[in-house]
C-alpha cells in the first residue's frame, strides 16, 4: 500500500474515532453548561496548537517538507494557540465571546487550509518525521472541537444558552 494511503486511512480513523468520543462523552457534557463553560475547555485544547511549530523545527521533520506547507502550518497554529488564550482570558465578556468567534472562524480555516495545501504542494507523508502525528491523530480532534465550538456559539446566538436549549430537546423527545 503507497504512503499516502496509510496517511489518509490514518486520519479517517482519528476523525472516527474522535467523533464518537465527541458525541459519546464530550458534546453531552458540553451541552449541559452555560456558554462560557462550555467553550473553556474547548479553547484550553486549542492554547496547545503551538505544536504546530514543530513543522519549522529541523530535525523533527525532513528537510524536504515544503516550506510552502510548513511555514503557514506552523505560523497559523501559532496564531490560533494565540486567539485560543485570549478568547479563554476574556471569555465572560462580550469582546470575549466575539474573539471566541474569530479563534474559531481563523482555527478552522487554518486546518482545513493546511490539509488542502498539504494536497497541493506535494507533500509525501514521510516528509512529516515526528509531526506525522499533528494531521493523523491532533488535527481531527480539532476539528470535531472547532465544530462543537460553532454549535455552541451558534445556539447561543439564536437566543439560547447551551444548558437551555438542551433542556428543551430533552423535554420535547419526552
Amino acid at each position: 500500500m503507497p504512503p499516502q494511503l496509510y496517511f489518509f486511512v490514518s486520519i479517517a480513523f482519528a476523525f472516527v474515532a474522535w467523533g464518537i468520543a465527541a458525541k459519546r462523552y464530550i458534546w453531552p457534557r458540553l451541552r449541559t453548561l452555560p456558554r462560557a463553560e462550555a467553550l473553556r475547555p474547548i479553547l484550553i485544547l486549542h492554547s496547545f496548537r503551538f505544536v504546530g511549530l514543530a513543522f519549522v523545527v529541523p530535525g523533527v521533520v525532513s528537510p524536504d517538507l515544503p516550506s510552502a506547507f510548513a511555514n503557514p502550518a506552523a505560523y497559523g497554529d501559532i496564531a490560533a494557540a494565540t486567539l485560543a488564550l485570549l478568547s479563554l482570558a476574556t471569555l465572560q465578556s462580550r469582546a470575549g465571546i466575539a474573539m471566541a468567534w474569530i479563534f474559531n472562524l481563523w482555527g478552522s480555516f487554518d486546518l482545513l487550509s493546511a490539509f488542502y495545501h498539504g494536497g497541493m504542494d506535494g507533500l509525501v507523508p514521510g516528509q512529516l518525521g515526528a509531526a506525522y502525528f499533528i494531521p493523523t491523530f491532533l488535527v481531527p480532534l480539532m476539528l470535531i472541537t472547532h465544530a462543537l465550538a460553532f454549535r455552541i456559539l451558534l445556539l447561543h446566538s439564536y437566543g439560547d444558552d447551551v444548558a437551555e436549549h438542551a433542556e428543551r430537546k430533552c423535554a420535547v423527545s419526552l
